[in-house]
């Protein structure tokens, strides 16, 4: 999703200004390296490697990023027959360093940003309440699980940056 440079049209929605920051913050890179930054140009051979000290691969991150953010999706627009919760932790963390498939790893980051521009047009469209309590939660609104990615996001962004590191494929 491109980022817009339209005004503002707060006559008919009050809440304009914040679906344009919550959509800044979802698409990232404000104050860090953006989700693209931090997937370009990985090495295949280096996507299921697992660095002394850390518990996880590049592969693990990008999946468990993909399944959450997924699930948060679902969960503030279910699908026909409702919001199927995940086990924690055992659905939301792929077992297998490496990826099942030559392709998984490009399915994957491009389920990551489909999924983040289906929420960011849902939270941008002006009749979508921000503030609304989900009728199927526990007080949860659009707001907060648009920032409950966004903050998800950025932890695990700021993780596959260190990875990337550790690896000595980290040249910003």
């Amino acid at each position: 999703m491109t980022k817009s440079t339209a005004k503002p049209n707060t006559a008919n929605d009050p809440h304009e200004p914040l679906r344009k920051q919550l959509s800044e913050l979802l698409q990232g890179g404000q104050a860090h390296a953006t989700f693209d930054d931090a997937v370009k140009d990985f090495p295949a051979e280096l996507r299921g490697k697992v660095p002394d000290n850390l518990p996880y691969s590049a592969w693990q991150l990008i999946e468990h990023l993909r399944i959450a953010q997924r699930d948060i999706l679902d969960f503030s627009a279910p699908p026909t027959g409702g919001y199927q919760p995940l086990e924690w932790p055992e659905a939301y963390w792929p077992k297998a360093d490496e990826p099942p498939s030559a392709h998984a790893w490009d399915r994957a980051i491009d389920a990551i940003r489909k999924d983040r521009e289906h929420f960011e047009a849902m939270i941008l469209k002006p009749e979508a309440d921000l503030f609304k309590p989900f009728r199927w939660g526990n007080g949860q609104n659009l707001l907060r699980e648009a920032l409950l990615i966004a903050d998800h996001a950025a932890y695990h962004i700021g993780e596959l940056i260190v990875l990337r590191r550790l690896l000595g494929i980290w040249h910003k």
